[in-house]
């Protein structure tokens, strides 16, 4: 039986690992250079009235990232409830979809990152690599979760 809220549920808890694995990724595959700065770190740093600590802005990029891969992890596991399309190719195509409205679009859009056409080499891949990991990851983990839900 399909329920919004248990989809949710289980979509969160595997957006929050599928979160952990692109950061794993992310560790052997970085898609900035070294004193490259992040897209939230940017938007941290814009928001802020003072300039943040070191402490205080790692805190808070960190909590972005598990913040939004648990929340859009939530959303498409309510979706898949509804929707199973979206989640072809075992999750691969969330991920990969997540990426082009994020990294090829939102952010370059609001300035937190080059355009699509400066970017390096290395981010289009390292984003796209960890991206479709995350995807598959929030997929199995969802999946499993739901069926224990």
């Amino acid at each position: 039986e399909r329920s919004l809220w248990k989809g949710f549920l289980a979509g969160a808890i595997g957006g929050l690992i599928g979160a952990a694995a692109k950061a794993a990724g992310e560790a052997l595959y970085p898609p900035r250079t070294q004193g490259e700065i992040s897209p939230p770190a940017v938007l941290l740093n814009r928001m802020a009235s003072q300039p943040l600590s070191e402490e205080e802005e790692e805190v808070s990029v960190r909590a972005i990232h598990w913040g939004f891969g648990a929340l859009v992890g939530g959303v498409y596991g309510a979706l898949a409830e509804y929707q199973p399309v979206v989640t072809g190719r075992l999750g691969a195509d969330f991920g990969l979809a997540l990426c082009g409205m994020t990294h090829v679009s939102a952010l370059p859009m609001m300035g937190l990152t080059e355009s699509p056409e400066n970017q390096t080499v290395r981010e289009h891949a390292s984003e796209l690599i960890t991206h479709a990991v995350y995807g598959l990851t929030t997929e199995v983990v969802r999946r499993l979760v739901r069926k224990a839900v």
